[in-house]
């Protein structure tokens, strides 16, 4: 919905590849969104065969390389077209990604990850020193979040880029592992001599999956994806299998160490709509009391939230709200006593992320 409302301008299409769900997904999509192209596959053939697939049958100039996990404000796509066309040696360009808490995604901009890299972002010692020249690489560290600027890898929820380009580099790898094709394109890229660049002046909501979760299972996907990487544009090192397991082995250590903290139920909520409907619906199924916030009032927010119980949860009507509105606002307001869900266009529910390194979740609101 979001991405329909952000083309309102720009003469373009959107093709949707299904890798063979197993719910209705597709259905729906013929149902409530007939113009788009949808491609649906007879199995789960991976990111790199999906996106691939589509943009060998799409006709612009431009592609984008978009998750379906992802909100884009209205003129998202105007601002991106506007600066690559301003650039002499364009690669891909990457905007400012958030979490469904609205907090900055740093994968956003990352760099070239060489053994002793991605061993600092197992380590966490991006985190620990985030001025560091020598430990902040991996995130691209040079560039703060609300600064422009060349980086050398993105992520691939979000890549816009020349689609002649894409296919001179020969597109996503098929063999490449989860977590590692979006940095091989990248690094394709740059072998080309072409610049990647990370826009902040747009903000994309990511709300991130069922891959996102932080466990075993994660770290060694992760492996799997720097050995393949480091394997195929690099001599390979005895020094990547050692930072490696140094580094699988710590992570495991801290995570089953590492003391689970309750998670925050809302105890207060407030909903920018001009419904009445939406807000009694809500509080049958949250079984709380739900404070609306008019049109008049929306600009408002902060004394608002400072009258209701904490944690606090703002649900927005993107039938009355603009997807640019909702996102500033998730970055104004984010705090570890605030979470989100956003109502979309002519839906019975709601959704929304607490962090970026769980599952979403939706909410059902109407039968």
């Amino acid at each position: 919905m979001s991405v329909e409302a952000a083309l309102a301008n720009i003469e373009a299409e959107i093709i949707v590849i299904d890798n063979n769900s197993s719910d209705d997904s597709c259905a729906m999509m013929k149902e409530r969104f007939p113009a788009i192209k949808l491609i649906e596959n007879a199995a789960n053939l991976g990111f790199p065969k999906g996106n691939n697939a589509a943009v060998a049958v799409a006709k612009g100039d431009y592609i984008c390389i978009l998750n379906p996990d992802t909100v884009v404000a209205e003129d998202t796509f105007e601002k991106i077209l506007d600066f690559a066309k301003r650039q002499n040696n364009l690669g891909i360009i990457g905007c400012k990604l958030i979490d469904g808490s609205g907090n900055f995604l740093p994968e956003s901009k990352r760099g070239i990850p060489t053994p002793f890299v991605a061993f600092t972002k197992i380590m966490g010692f991006y985190k620990l020193f985030p001025k560091s020249k020598i430990f902040g690489k991996y995130y691209a560290n040079h560039l703060d979040e609300n600064q422009s600027g060349k980086v050398e890898i993105l992520v691939g929820a979000f890549m816009v880029m020349k689609r002649e380009l894409y296919f001179e580099v020969g597109g996503f790898d098929e063999d490449c592992f989860m977590y590692s094709d979006d940095i091989d394109l990248s690094y394709q890229v740059l072998k080309k001599g072409k610049d990647n660049y990370y826009f902040h002046e747009s903000t994309v909501i990511h709300y991130k999956g069922e891959s996102t979760v932080k466990d075993g299972t994660y770290m060694k996907r992760f492996q799997e994806a720097m050995h393949f990487f480091y394997k195929k544009h690099f001599k390979v090192s005895i020094l990547f299998s050692v930072f490696m397991d140094i580094g699988t082995f710590i992570f495991t250590f801290l995570k089953k160490n590492k003391r689970q903290l309750a998670e925050h139920k809302p105890e207060g909520y407030l909903l920018i709509s001009k419904e009445e409907k939406l807000k009694s619906a809500l509080e049958n199924v949250l079984e709380k009391k739900v404070h609306l916030i008019s049109s008049s009032e929306k600009n408002n927010i902060n004394s608002l939230l400072d009258n209701l119980a904490k944690p606090v949860e703002i649900i927005f009507d993107s039938n009355f709200l603009s997807f640019k509105f909702i996102i500033a606002s998730m970055e104004q307001f984010k705090s570890s006593k605030t979470t989100f869900k956003i109502v979309p266009k002519r839906s019975n529910y709601g959704i929304g992320s607490n962090s970026s390194n769980e599952r979403g979740t939706i909410i059902k609101i109407f039968e």
